[in-house]
């Protein structure tokens, strides 16, 4: 699995608990060094948390390869090593543990370099982070998830799958959705070796699948409209894998025909023509609502127009919350609000809408942008968000879908920060 470039990780930022009592907190450090050592070099890890917590270095406990030890102990341990690939986990007593938010965490870690002369020992790695501690409880209605869409540009760079679902796990997300082409090697054909990867590493972080994205390329060959067969094949080719790999709900992405996404006509027939294979399989087929379309449109009204007429159970719809944002995205470099999409500022779609149409969603994508350091939302209104999904009687999946700045690992923090959020938030809904 791989680490973060830090010293100091994201996910393993936790409180730690014996039975109902917080007894402190723990987080993960990678080897400083260009190589793995004997646990023994060792110095300790002196430990501060904001104006919170402030420990030298001989009181933190270290976890190496699943056994935990006192730096006494590590002094004294045989054969125990501190591997370069693996990230120790630190835990710091504090009775009471932290509260919930972003924090501070500042170490001082001493190694013991035998090939450097002994009057410039220990060698000292200072570090500081800014990182979210695991929600804790909270829940409220609502089941959590994320996309590995979050990880977008990370994704097979610095992060690879077994990574990202320890990431989403972290969070203490319980669901995960995947893009079809987006995530599965060798599509639309995976080896049984990668699906028997998958559902070991789905088992091992407790996850579920959720949604599936597929797309309906309509424009697949220049000046050739695609026919509804065609669209048909599509959609239950990545209904099949879907499938396979354990997701109850796809989205697929259907060409579209105008600049506020009214879906290629072929979308109906190719859906109808589809339904008895995703009734057979026990999959939900569910367009997102996304931005620029607001829930009152006619794309919606077509959506449920369907529903209403085949009485189909295998079709539903998919809300994406970024139909919400109310604020703008802040300009990228070389962008000005003439020259780029003018929903990149927000339609604003209040969140009371949601009602009109709440029978039929079956799944949320929880688009977000930004998360400050005070865990305030710079483009979406959470809270009366998510009250209209309660009021509504949704209690379905919140699957965080990050968009904003690809700077490797900030996504990883940013999931963090929301899930810290909207838990918080719906933790305290009327």
């Amino acid at each position: 699995m791989l680490l973060e470039r830090d010293l100091i990780q994201a996910t393993g930022f936790r409180n730690v608990r014996d039975g109902d009592r917080v007894t402190g907190f723990q987080f993960r450090v990678r080897m400083p060094s260009y190589r793995g050592m004997p646990a023994s070099l060792i110095d300790g890890i002196a430990v501060r948390v904001g104006d919170v917590v402030d420990v030298p270095a001989e009181i933190p406990l270290w976890t190496l390869s699943g056994n935990t030890y006192t730096l006494r102990e590590l002094w004294a341990s045989d054969g125990a090593r501190w591997q370069l690939e693996e990230a120790a986990t630190v835990t710091v007593p504090f009775e009471g543990g932290l509260p919930q938010g972003v924090h501070d965490v500042h170490v001082e870690l001493k190694l013991r370099m035998s090939y450097i002369p002994i009057e410039h020992q220990p060698t000292v790695h200072r570090a500081s982070r800014r990182i979210t501690l695991a929600p804790e409880g909270g829940d409220g209605v609502f089941r959590y998830g994320v996309s590995l869409y979050s990880f977008m540009h990370d994704y097979g760079t610095v992060l690879d799958l077994e990574t990202a679902l320890a990431a989403v796990a972290d969070t203490g997300a319980t669901g995960v959705e995947i893009l079809g082409e987006g995530h599965v090697p060798n599509y639309p054909e995976p080896t049984t070796v990668w699906i028997d990867q998958w559902f070991s590493l789905l088992e091992k972080y407790s996850l579920e699948p959720t949604n599936y994205g597929s797309w309906i390329d309509t424009r697949l060959r220049p000046g050739q409209a695609m026919t509804a067969q065609e669209g048909a094949v599509a959609l239950q080719r990545d209904l099949t894998l879907a499938n396979r790999l354990g997701f109850g709900f796809v989205r697929p992405k259907i060409g579209v025909v105008s600049s506020d996404l009214i879906p290629d006509p072929i979308w109906t027939e190719s859906v109808e023509r589809s339904l008895d294979l995703a009734h057979e399989l026990g999959v939900v087929i569910c367009p997102e609502i996304h931005s620029p379309t607001p829930i009152k449109h006619p794309v919606v009204d077509d959506y449920i127009g369907l529903i209403e007429r085949t009485g189909t159970k295998n079709f539903g719809l998919l809300i994406d919350t970024g139909i919400f944002q109310d604020r703008p995205i802040p300009l990228r470099e070389g962008e000005t609000r003439e020259t780029r999409p003018a929903f990149l500022d927000g339609i604003g779609v209040d969140p009371a809408d949601f009602v009109d149409v709440a029978q039929y969603v079956v799944f949320v994508q929880a688009k977000f942008h930004d998360i400050n350091e005070n865990l305030e939302d710079q483009q979406i209104p959470w809270r009366p968000v998510l009250q209209a999904l309660k009021d509504a009687g949704y209690n379905g999946y919140l699957s965080s879908e990050y968009e904003g700045e690809r700077t490797p690992w900030r996504s990883i923090e940013q999931v963090r920060r929301q899930h810290s959020l909207i838990r918080t938030i719906a933790s305290e809904l009327a």
